[in-house]
């Protein structure tokens, strides 16, 4: 079955209901994307045309095809240590988070948000480096990674990445964090558990409301706001600072600003805010 022609007022349907149910802004230049990720769709589910798959997605029994639907047009790129400037920054700002929590009798405590976390590499990364650091295996510290994407939380999930997803992990710390796989898993290596345990993966819609209460010391969301519209991006930022301790850190992709956005973040450097 060859995919069919995407006609103009399905991509409009198509691109208006993907803003609405997450936010990503789908202009005219993501045209063949949509129709070569959602033909696909249209393939396996035997639809004749995307005003057929469209109509499928808008109603209750197609709720399951449209969270794989929106899975589809999701963007998952990322590489662990992915600017690592960021996580020269953390190791900088979290011994003075971790004083700050500091009280007789309880451990120190830290909680991380990595919002956009795709197939897990920077909550990985993140639970790296934070090991790596003098101090932090006695805190109580925690990392919450959430995507709208199933399919990628899976992968995430299983913590098994081929040997070319590593080129931005040093040695030695591959070595000490990472099992290399053996036989029909050779090639692959796996996030040892002792780091697989400091992350909680979640699905989670940057677009609704954040289910979380507790306050977090710092919040990942790179490379994931480029794709919302300013209005978009003003909510979102300012749900996180609501989030943040006072004192707590933002970091967003090195493509990314907070200009022209309303918000009470303090500029600390490119792509680093604080509250």
């Amino acid at each position: 079955m060859n995919t069919p022609e995407l006609k103009d007022h399905e991509f409009g349907k198509i691109s208006r209901l993907v803003y609405e149910v997450c936010g990503i802004d789908l202009h005219e230049g993501k045209k063949e994307l949509v129709k070569t990720r959602l033909g696909k769709r249209l393939r396996s589910g035997n639809f004749h045309s995307f005003s057929e798959y469209y109509n499928h997605v808008t109603t209750k029994a197609g709720m399951e095809e449209l969270i794989a639907m929106i899975d589809s047009i999701s963007t998952n790129l990322t590489s662990f240590f992915r600017e690592e400037s960021h996580f020269a920054r953390l190791r900088v700002i979290v011994p003075p988070l971790l004083q700050s929590t500091r009280r007789n009798g309880f451990p120190p405590r830290l909680r991380i948000w990595s919002a956009g976390c795709s197939t897990g590499e920077e909550p990985y990364t993140i639970a790296v480096a934070l090991s790596e650091m003098p101090g932090v295996g006695t805190a109580d510290v925690r990392i919450l990674a959430t995507d709208i994407s199933t399919r990628v939380l899976k992968t995430a999930v299983n913590a098994i990445y081929d040997e070319d997803r590593l080129k931005g992990i040093p040695r030695e710390l591959m070595k000490k964090y990472f099992l290399k796989g053996q036989g029909s898993w050779d090639g692959s290596y796996r996030v040892k558990d002792s780091i697989r345990s400091m992350v909680d993966f979640k699905r989670l819609n940057l677009k609704e409301p954040f289910p979380m209460t507790d306050p977090f010391d710092v919040i990942f969301c790179r490379n994931v706001m480029i794709y919302f519209d300013k209005e978009m991006q003003g909510g979102v930022v300012k749900r996180f600072y609501n989030l943040l301790k006072d004192g707590g850190y933002l970091f967003i992709g090195h493509s990314e600003s907070l200009t022209g956005i309303d918000h009470r973040f303090k500029y600390i450097e490119p792509s680093v805010y604080h509250r």
